[in-house]
């Protein structure tokens, strides 16, 4: 009994607490599982009822009325706006979805900064309800109680709209199947704008009324939408009861977890989630072991076939066979695995796709030539490394040109250039879209800064010890990975990040914790040297890592592994018929890819000489994934490009705008997505180099069920 008076406050406060989550993650619940949306700027709606109930509040009846009135139609004007936003991507997948609603988000929490100030505004309750009520011998909150019993009838009422009435009935019918709701007189279309009206409308009211518990303020919209995907994550999307409850749990761990086990609590949220998302991909999935059909093909015998291939002459003007072709573009069939179904069909797609492949005007494979007059200015070859040579010598450059400030700017912007590489690696080439890549950044970018205060201070080996630290870090969470796709692994490496960050919080004998760290010796370009502290010598340091790592990694891209992974993206289910062990190769590729985020994070931290949470965050990940979209999701030089964007329209422009490098971003959000669908690769054109592929391609179990599958087998685009 001691132990239940103790904790009956706190307990009382988790329902609560849970309930309001669930008024939000209803909304968030019904705008993905009924239209689709995935939408990252929820958590802007439930500020906007917040800012708006606060703002009104004046004490009385009428006062909370109003507010409630005011704020629940403005959220809900909003999410009606949303719909209109985001109707021209609805056959692009929730990649560029999420992508919108994050731009909007931070244009929405810019603007009601401007609007009601950077500062948390108090609410004012009626006196009826700002008093105390006597709760099992303890003085409790009168206005909780309320909001526990509206929150229970609000829950009852949605599952009674949902499925009792002709709307409920019109709302699932939109989900489950649009084309038999428009035969029977319904506009679809209608149905999606008033869905994601009313699930605004359920954040406003959440957050007129969640006010008192949860005030608006800086970083409250981000905490609810976080808190809310987990909520949403844990209860599904097909009942409102089970969120219920699953909003209740993650109240209590929010408030009882914190008091009894304060040590776990932090880790206790995201990793149900994380647990709950790899369990459901286990049953939905494939599995990752390769089919009967024979044994994996032996790497080298396959690598040896590649060279074979290469090196046998064939007469001039003879075509190739589409075995020859298989075989030069490294998908031939492997010992073992002759007869295997859809082995033959995978090999002549592989080389069909090869040899459309081949410069124009030079006949293809029926007209066979010289590949040095490929390498000759104006040939493909050259075609190909003009823009790294010119991105290079532009590099190089820019110490005479710019000034100190902008120097350093640029040493960031190569760091974040390689988290956006290593995303390209994930999302363009493996199929796998992450918004986790942030936790080996943040592994590499720590082991760099505790082996520099412990005395490790010369350049190559931070870096090589930085990659290896990530590239373990990405071999242990790379199986909760691999196995899912689409959405499902947006919100793994979501989870993942975010317990990342959660470690960095509470680790602060390693990390510093919110503090960060600051202070540690400067970097050793190499052995004997002096430590570098000018912004010309950081940059220059920076400058080589990321060359030779982008250098590595286009080489690897372009090898016969590279043309593995990409299959395996385009055309997983063929590669398993052929005996591919493709769960072998997504889980090669996910620790390369973060051993290069490892080296962007120690890049990071030698040229900023300080490191911090908020550097290894949420927003970082979004920043690296649109920096991939702004340059084409197969594009290496795209994604280096989209972040020297991002770092500039961060740092530099936004200099000249104080205050406003929130809305200045999401702009370049928004433009990104609506603009360049493509990104700045598809505005080459043509299919030099693969560079002509939509940004959307990569993200499997999204692609709309009439679009064709892509290529198994394709160009890299430099």
């Amino acid at each position: 009994m001691d132990l239940l008076d103790a904790h009956l406050i706190p307990a009382v406060d988790g329902v609560a607490f849970g309930l309001l989550l669930f008024v939000v993650a209803a909304g968030l619940s019904l705008a993905f599982g009924t239209a689709g949306v995935l939408n990252l700027s929820h958590g802007t709606l439930y500020a906007i009822g917040a800012y708006t109930g606060a703002e009104l509040s004046d004490g009385t009846w009428g006062g909370l009325a109003l507010g409630l009135a005011v704020g629940t139609a403005a959220a809900c004007v909003a999410g009606a706006g949303l719909s209109a936003a985001t109707a021209p991507l609805a056959r692009r997948g929730h990649l560029a979805q999420a992508l919108l609603t994050f731009g909007l988000a931070l244009i929405g929490g810019d603007l009601l900064i401007q609007l009601f100030g950077a500062d948390e505004l108090p609410v004012r309750v009626p006196e009826a309800l700002d008093s105390s009520v006597m709760l099992l011998g303890h003085r409790y909150p009168a206005y909780r109680l309320c909001f526990i019993v509206m929150a229970v009838l609000l829950a009852a009422f949605g599952t009674w709209a949902l499925t009792r009435t002709r709307m409920g009935a019109a709302v699932r019918a939109a989900a489950d199947d649009p084309q038999m709701l428009a035969a029977t007189g319904h506009s679809p279309r209608a149905v999606h704008t008033g869905v994601l009206a009313a699930a605004g409308a359920l954040a406003g009211a959440a957050g007129v009324l969640g006010a008192p518990i949860l005030g608006p303020g800086p970083g409250t919209s981000e905490n609810v939408l976080m808190l809310s995907l987990v909520v949403v994550v844990l209860g599904g999307l097909r009942s409102l009861w089970a969120t219920f409850f699953a909003a209740v749990a993650v109240g209590e761990v929010q408030t009882l977890g914190v008091s009894l086990v304060p040590d776990l609590a932090p880790y206790l949220l995201f990793a149900a989630m994380a647990a709950v998302l790899v369990l459901r991909s286990r049953f939905a999935e494939p599995a990752t072991a390769h089919g009967p059909e024979g044994p994996a093909p032996d790497p080298v015998a396959r690598l040896r076939g590649h060279l074979a291939g290469r090196l046998r002459r064939r007469p001039r003007g003879t075509p190739g066979t589409a075995e020859e072709a298989a075989e030069a573009s490294g998908t031939a069939e492997a010992p073992g695995t002759a007869g295997a179904p859809g082995a033959e069909r995978a090999a002549g797609a592989a080389g069909a796709d090869r040899a459309v492949a081949a410069p124009r005007g030079y006949g293809g494979y029926g007209n066979r030539v010289p590949k040095w007059i490929g390498r000759l200015p104006g040939g493909t070859a050259w075609r190909q490394a003009a823009p790294l040579l010119v991105l290079l010598v532009v590099l190089i450059s820019l110490p005479a040109l710019l000034d100190a400030y902008s120097i350093s700017l640029a040493g960031s912007a190569l760091a974040l250039g390689l988290l956006a590489v290593s995303v390209t690696i994930l999302t363009g080439y493996a199929g796998l879209p992450t918004l986790g890549q942030t936790a080996p950044f943040a592994v590499g970018a720590y082991a760099t800064a505790n082996l520099a205060e412990a005395g490790w201070t010369v350049g190559p080996v931070q870096i090589v010890l930085s990659a290896l630290a990530a590239a373990v870090f990405s071999a242990v969470v790379g199986p909760a990975v691999i196995r899912a796709r689409g959405t499902t692994v947006l919100m793994i490496t979501l989870a993942i990040g975010e317990l990342t960050g959660a470690v960095v919080n509470q680790l602060k004998s390693v990390t510093g914790g919110a503090d960060g760290l600051v202070g540690f010796p400067a970097t050793r370009a190499l052995w004997g040297g002096e430590g570098m502290l000018e912004e010309s010598e950081l940059y220059n340091y920076a400058l080589v890592v990321a060359v030779v790592a982008v250098s590595v990694t286009l080489l690897v891209l372009r090898s016969p592994a590279g043309k593995l992974l990409t299959g395996t993206r385009g055309a997983e289910a063929r590669m398993r018929a052929s005996g591919h062990p493709v769960g072998r190769y997504l889980l090669v590729a996910h620790i390369c890819a973060g051993a290069l985020a490892g080296v962007g994070g120690s890049l990071m931290v030698t040229v900023q000489q300080y490191l911090s949470p908020a550097d290894v965050g949420f927003e970082i990940a979004a920043f690296a994934l649109l920096a991939v979209v702004i340059g084409g999701t197969t594009s290496v030089i795209g994604a280096l490009l989209g972040a020297g964007l991002i770092v500039a329209t961060r740092d530099w422009v936004a200099g000249s705008w104080p205050g406003h490098g929130p809305l200045l971003l999401g702009v370049l959000f928004v433009a990104t997505v609506y603009v360049l669908p493509r990104g700045l690769a598809g505005l080459r054109g043509g299919s030099g180099g693969g560079s002509g592929r939509s940004s959307e391609v990569p993200v499997p179990g999204d692609r709309p069920p009439s679009a064709p599958a892509p290529n198994p087998a394709g160009k890299v685009s430099p």
